[in-house]
């Protein structure tokens, strides 16, 4: 796993994928909750993916999830979008997100892009999180810390 400081959506506009932590809640109208952090730029920038990700937390549940028409992955880091992030929560999503980049029948190219997952709005702080992902990401994944570049 490597670190940086800069702005996701700069890597994500020059055509890689990144990683947006979430929960499993989903609003009346099946939209998942994506009110806060890089979920709520996510919906500026993608608002038929909030309806998307819901309907697959309605059928698979709270699950990572790749949507390639976006070039992005799902990592839910809370159960519900009120909570504080669940370190467990993010450790199994960090094995499902390892597991789907190591399936032989998808291709997402790396390298792959996330924030410090559950270190914003989850309330966590980066040095209880970071030697979680530690044990599961290596070099094809890339931590970025907002700031300036």
């Amino acid at each position: 796993m490597l670190e940086i400081t800069g702005d996701i959506w700069d890597y994500h506009a020059k055509g890689n994928w990144i990683v947006i932590t979430t929960n499993g809640t989903r609003r009346k109208d099946g939209a998942c909750v994506m009110g806060r952090g890089v979920a709520l730029e996510t919906k500026t920038k993608f608002p038929r993916l909030p309806y998307i990700l819901g309907n697959e937390i309605k059928h698979r549940g709270n699950v990572v999830v790749a949507l390639p028409e976006f070039r992005v992955i799902t990592l839910p880091v809370k159960r519900q979008w009120m909570e504080k992030a669940d370190l467990h929560l993010i450790q199994v999503s960090l094995g499902r997100l390892v597991e789907l980049i190591n399936c032989q029948n998808i291709n997402i190219p790396t390298p792959i892009f996330l924030v410090r997952p559950g270190c914003g709005n989850g309330q966590l702080d980066w040095k209880n999180v970071k030697p979680i992902l530690e044990k599961y990401l290596d070099d094809r994944f890339i931590i970025v810390e907002r700031g300036t570049k």
